[in-house]
């Protein structure tokens, strides 16, 4: 169960990583957590602890909350220390509602059949 650890003195523990997640409206909120953290805990903790000023955005459940990093969904059971995130240093993730996720291999698929083709043109 994910815990949010206050910080001392406003500064961040080393074993800590500091998330700013950005909702698609462009707002954002710091949250602190554990690299043992793993993505439907952060989404399960978000939601239980919706931050003001983001009422607009609230969503139904925490089962739909996604995290996007480096332009891939996190599946749940991705934790932060997995993703070797700098501890004691904020990472950007975006935060969107989405009701199912890609199949993990579904984009290098994609990709290696796009490889697999050869379209080219010779100009003269």
């Amino acid at each position: 169960m994910p815990v949010l650890v206050q910080a001392s003195e406003g500064h961040l523990m080393s074993f800590e990583v500091n998330l700013r997640l950005i909702l698609v409206s462009g707002k954002t909120q710091d949250f602190i957590f554990s690299p043992n953290d793993s993505a439907m805990d952060i989404a399960k903790h978000v939601f239980d602890n919706w931050p003001l000023g983001w009422e607009e955005e609230q969503v139904s459940s925490a089962s739909i909350l996604r995290l996007i990093f480096q332009g891939r969904f996190l599946h749940g059971n991705v934790t932060l220390g997995a993703l070797k995130l700098p501890p004691g240093r904020t990472t950007v993730m975006h935060l969107v509602a989405r009701e199912t996720l890609p199949e993990p291999n579904s984009h290098g698929q994609r990709n290696r059949e796009k490889t697999a083709e050869s379209n080219c043109c010779l100009l003269l």
